[in-house]
């Protein structure tokens, strides 16, 4: 096990890594003794943590290349631990926690094997505890005792057996919309497509969509393919959106769905072969559960105007929090405890949890809620997009990735910060203003005569990037924006390569 980079596998809240040759550069880093040693020693902390000696661990993976490889050294590096092992087979990363919730199976952890939306040529872990997901510094505490060898010793050897779950996952979700519509078949007579991309959620189709009565022939990419070959399963890809709105308008479906790889996020289509996502699809659900119960919305910081003034408009609150599902996810929990009702947690991304369904971001689960207010909305000859025709929407929005140059590099998140708090001061004094609500980096406003909308700078979560996002309500706003920002950053051009900004302040 020399020469792994134990810490170097975290990735927020998973293990990450290469798992299979293919991408020049790019050598295996998830190797089987890596693998090994982190599942050995995620027993051994859940043995001492949860004070168990046979603990039950249920294993599931997406539909990655490297997936089968990776489940074998989790599973018997488990069962040398002690641990019984359940294999689910193809699984969605929300089903493997929902499975933590079924007492009759009473299994103690979960094990997901995927990278989310990540190239085929990665991998990694996720762990789940009834309670919910393990956080980063969990995680961080894994790696540190798989680097120092840490494994139990002298456990008998637990079982290894196959289980299957997904179907049962998917009655429930099939039982909710039965419940909340009071119609066995509630999606009768309407055409809704899904698009997997070749990922985990092909599922959705005859386990929840077809049961409900929906016709979904012209779905397309259900197969399981850990090669991507259509197109990346990312709700966020722009080639991703145009498959799956052009496939609605070809075979005129009422509705499309796209999941990610792992089913943990999504997104979808209108009729009219629109996309519902980002912003759209925050609007959307938001719209449904304000109508139920005024609350706070949490969002990510990269969120518009115009959806803090929808939210506002159906007696919501808004709070504009940080980039990452989990931080969002928290803020959310935090508030409820608080005493504030908040519903939701969303991110642009796609990744969406309820308060109702444990907090769990799940992609299968937000869809499930949408289906519901489709049905219900039929019955009057509405549509959902109905529920967000009054969003406001910017007339232009981007984003730029600026990189730090080669010598702040090794120090880029304190080089980064610094330029954030410098550009706090130093926007007021260029006569902007900045954002009240801001959680996150340093969001700048600019008036009608400067650019019209905003720009937020802010350091990435994981990677040695400073992300620039722009929204404007005018035409070439975004470019003017850019311009002005261009010049607050000039004094930092040692430490941050602004190329890409020139060059977009070039249109």
């Amino acid at each position: 096990m020399n020469q792994i980079d134990w810490l170097g596998l975290k990735s927020g809240t998973d293990v990450r890594g290469v798992a299979i040759d293919g991408v020049p550069g790019e050598p295996i880093t998830l190797t089987n003794d890596a693998i090994s040693a982190i599942a050995k020693a995620f027993a051994y902390r859940l043995c001492q943590n949860e004070n168990k000696t046979a603990p039950t661990i249920a294993v599931g993976h997406d539909s990655r290349l490297s997936a089968g490889r990776i489940v074998d050294c989790v599973a018997n590096a488990l069962a040398e631990s002690g641990c019984n092992v359940l294999l689910t087979g193809l699984s969605s990363t929300p089903s493997m926690f929902m499975l933590l919730q079924e007492q009759d199976i009473g299994a103690d952890a979960s094990v997901m094997v995927t990278a989310s939306h990540l190239p085929y040529n990665k991998n990694g872990l996720k762990f789940f505890l009834p309670s919910g997901g393990l956080e980063g510094a969990d995680i961080a505490h894994i790696l540190t005792l798989a680097s120092e060898g840490k494994a139990r010793s002298g456990a008998t050897p637990g079982t290894i057996r196959n289980l299957s779950f997904l179907e049962r996952y998917c009655e429930h979700l099939v039982d909710f919309v039965r419940e909340k519509t009071g119609d066995p078949t509630p999606l009768s007579g309407k055409k809704i497509i899904v698009d997997a991309g070749n990922g985990a959620g092909g599922f959705y189709v005859d386990h929840v969509l077809k049961p409900l009565g929906a016709d979904t022939s012209g779905s397309q990419f259900l197969e399981p393919d850990g090669r991507f070959p259509n197109h990346i399963p990312n709700p966020e890809d722009k080639t991703a959106m145009q498959s799956v709105c052009s496939r609605v308008k070809e075979v005129g479906a009422d509705f499309g769905i796209i999941f990610d790889t792992d089913v943990d996020r999504a997104g979808a289509v209108d009729a009219d072969g629109e996309p519902i996502n980002r912003n759209r699809l925050i609007a959307l659900i938001s719209a449904i559960l304000l109508a139920e119960k005024s609350g706070t919305i949490v969002t990510d910081s990269v969120t518009s105007d115009g959806l803090t003034q929808f939210i506002r408009n159906r007696g919501g609150s808004h709070c504009r929090f940080k980039r990452g599902y989990k931080n969002v996810i928290d803020k959310a929990v935090q508030l409820n405890q608080q005493g504030i009702y908040s519903p939701l947690a969303i991110e642009t991304s796609g990744h969406a949890a309820l308060k109702e369904n444990y907090f769990l971001d799940d992609g299968a689960y937000l869809v499930t809620r949408i289906l519901v207010s489709l049905a219900q909305l039929a019955k009057s000859g509405q549509c959902i997009s109905d529920l967000i025709a009054d969003l406001p929407e910017p007339a232009e929005e981007a984003e730029i990735r600026l990189t730090f140059t080669e010598n702040a590099k090794q120090n880029f998140k304190q080089v980064g910060q610094d330029v954030i708090e410098k550009l706090k001061i130093a926007a007021p004094l260029a006569g902007l203003s900045l954002a009240p609500d801001n959680f996150e980096g340093v969001r700048i406003c600019f008036d009608q005569t400067r650019g019209d909308g905003w720009a937020l700078v802010r350091l990435s979560l994981h990677e040695p990037i400073l992300p620039v996002n722009f929204e404007s309500n005018a035409n070439g706003g975004c470019a003017k924006i850019a311009r002005e920002l261009l010049q607050l950053l000039t004094p930092y051009s040692q430490a941050i390569d602004l190329s890409k900004l020139i060059n977009y302040c070039k249109q």
